[in-house]
């Protein structure tokens, strides 16, 4: 079987994203964020764990050298942004926290046009422009 290619795996995550956010929201109803938080994460930990043990990934050897910093520093800003994503969806409506949230593709985009060299086309700046009004429209 041929290996998914990035388009494929992004639409699957964007369909676990999608059934993802309003089951959290019901949690967080009854839940505190950060149970549910604790919860939900160590289950994708658990399974990221799994699927290394399975390819039989090796882990040690990436803890440390020039790129690993990067690893680190991923860590606590997805912490950071999940746990406060959790607490938003425990206090506001999905329909209003989701298209805030969803900005961050905006914001990474940015930042991979800034720092990492990705290319800035007039369709990219129509679409973060496009994605701005509809977090507004959205969310007003």
């Amino acid at each position: 079987m041929a290996a998914m290619n990035y388009i494929a795996w992004a639409v699957v995550a964007l369909v676990g994203y999608s059934i993802f956010t309003p089951l959290a929201s019901l949690a967080t109803n009854r839940i505190p964020s950060t149970v549910v938080a604790l919860v939900a994460n160590s289950m994708l930990a658990l399974s990221a764990a799994a699927v290394i043990v399975y390819r039989d990934e090796p882990v040690v050897t990436h803890l440390t050298g020039e790129n690993a910093i990067y690893m680190y520093a991923a860590g606590v800003f997805l912490s950071v942004g999940i746990i406060a994503y959790y607490r938003a969806l425990g206090s506001g409506p999905v329909s209003v926290v989701v298209p805030i949230f969803g900005m961050f593709l905006v914001g990474s985009s940015l930042i991979g046009v800034a720092f990492l060299n990705d290319p800035l086309t007039a369709k990219k700046v129509a679409g973060i422009v496009l994605a701005a009004v509809g977090m507004y429209l959205t969310t007003s």
